[in-house]
């Protein structure tokens, strides 16, 4: 008697190297456009507040897409079990497209807020399916050949996102920041519907909707805590404890739910798997690291070095070349030798590196050094980002396989928010100590007894000479801290790769 598994790798069919090249192009389109459109937007806020007020909520135009695509990221999985792979990612792009649209159209910033926060939960299918549908195209040995590219599509979005709306908010209208992602998703879901053939596994099974809503609303609350705390609301607050109680009294509930359902979103039986748990906290870890430095090098650049956002954006290019090259360099050595473990450890290690040689900036070091420093940051995330996930893939039954894939992508973007907020605290609060220490050296009577409101790099650049020489070390010595402190959390995702058992990855079933 056959197991479910075993059957379902029978009835998987079997694809050639151009027919997986072909099915790469459509996910790494769809991934492409998800990801543009998130980081298109943040060279257009200013220009959009302009146009439609409502500066008071600028925070939640990035913050409601990061917020969707996280909390739905765990479900688009599950519903491909029960759905089909090819249907439901057909289902996140015409969610993605249709509220791409609508923001382009917005009238308000409310109207906006709405169409982000949707764009966002198409924007989780785009981000775990690709990953999996990798998955069942491609075994475990030959996957690395193919997942490097999908690393590398992040670095190309890295870069060519703010470029893009730079470009866009100069000769066209803003509105365009979100309909040109529209095309792009056509030609991805056409390209999906013509070359992947894959079987509807049916399953009597129903659609775990406690678990969706306890996880979504747990999480929901876990990301508006950390989006907006020290922010919107102080973190010795009501908001702060109010939301963290709701957190953990979602999250619990999420938990008996899972326990009890026929078909778990997150099957608990993955938490007793020493792999997937160290992949996903190994993954935490990473995007911490990853969208702190992400998030916090533009500002050095902009500020200190004076930079104007295009050309900020052209800065990261070293960090996007390192991690091209990486992830693909990786990928197929894993799939040639079979070896995959020491390639996370020495990306962790090098991650750690990158940001520890960015903690030794100053106001006066040369673009080279920037260049280089990032380089190495950028080798070693395209040496773990991806090579995580297909550990996990490779540890667990094909039944569970998109479980597996969306929760440690889950995991990742909950890192990214932890790792933003935590960095975001450390940098305020060291900037204004630094700026309070430097104006009194100098004797310069402080406002009110505050530090200045600093503003845009523009108007920093015209302060008073001796004001301005303190606001760029103060931001520098801060900038400095936060590098720092992505030191050790980097260290500890390599300790987490360090404690896995090198399994041995599964045969490939595609020919040549």
């Amino acid at each position: 008697m056959l197991t479910e598994e075993q059957v379902e790798a029978e009835a998987a069919p079997r694809f050639t190297h151009k027919q997986v090249l072909e099915i790469m192009i459509g996910l790494m389109l769809a991934m492409l456009t998800s990801m543009i459109s998130t980081s298109v937007v943040g060279t257009a806020l200013p220009t959009i507040v302009g146009t439609l007020g409502g500066q008071e909520q600028l925070a939640w135009v990035a913050s409601a897409t990061l917020l969707t695509m996280t909390a739905s990221t765990p479900l688009w999985g599950k519903l491909s079990d029960l759905y089909g792979r090819k249907r439901m990612f057909q289902v996140s792009l015409l969610i993605f497209v249709l509220s791409s649209v609508a923001a382009g159209f917005a009238q308000d910033m409310g109207q906006l807020i709405a169409a982000r926060a949707v764009q966002g939960i198409g924007a989780g299918g785009l981000q775990a399916l690709p990953q999996i549908i990798l998955g069942d195209v491609v075994e475990p040995r030959e996957r690395g050949r193919y997942s490097g590219y999908i690393g590398a599509v992040f670095g190309v979005a890295t870069v060519a996102g703010p470029l893009l709306g730079g470009f866009i908010v100069d000769n066209m209208s803003w509105r365009w920041c979100f309909w040109i992602s529209v095309p792009l998703a056509v030609v991805a879901s056409v390209v999906i519907h013509k070359v992947l053939k894959l079987p509807l596994v049916r399953r009597d099974a129903k659609v775990d909707w406690w678990g969706a809503t306890f996880i979504t609303g747990g999480t929901t609350a876990l990301m508006l805590l950390l989006s907006f705390g020290g922010q919107e609301f102080a973190w010795n607050s009501a908001w702060t404890y109010g939301l963290g109680a709701l957190s953990l009294v979602m999250l619990a509930l999420a938990v008996f739910a899972e326990r009890r359902a026929a078909e778990p979103i997150l099957p608990p039986r993955l938490f007793a798997n020493r792999t997937f748990v160290l992949t996903a906290l190994a993954s935490l870890l990473v995007g911490a690291a990853m969208f702190g430095a992400l998030m916090f090098l533009p500002q050095y650049l902009q500020i200190v070095k004076g930079l104007s956002p295009t050309a900020s954006g052209l800065m990261t290019l070293p960090m996007v070349c390192g991690l091209l090259l990486s992830s693909i360099v990786t990928g197929r050595i894993v799939t040639r030798t079979g070896r995959w473990k020491v390639f996370p450890v020495a990306g962790m290690l090098l991650v750690a590196a990158g940001l520890f040689l960015l903690s030794g900036l100053h106001v006066d070091s040369s673009l080279i050094v920037v260049g280089v420093d990032i380089a190495v940051l950028g080798i070693g995330l395209g040496a773990c980002m991806q090579i995580l996930i297909l550990a996990a893939q490779n540890s667990v039954d094909r039944t569970d396989m998109a479980s597996t894939t969306s929760g440690v992508a889950f995991f990742r973007s909950l890192g990214g928010a932890v790792g933003v907020a935590a960095f975001g605290a450390i940098l305020s609060n060291r900037l204004s100590a630094e700026l309070t220490a430097g104006l009194r050296a100098a004797k310069i009577p402080l406002t009110g007894g505050a530090t200045p409101n600093l503003g845009a790099p523009d108007a920093i650049r015209h302060l008073p000479g001796p004001v301005l020489d303190i606001v760029l070390e103060a931001f520098t010595r801060a900038i400095n801290m936060v590098f720092l402190v992505g030191v050790p959390v980097a260290i500890l995702g390599a300790v987490a790769v360090l404690a896995l058992k090198e399994l041995p990855l599964r045969s490939a079933r595609s020919t040549d």
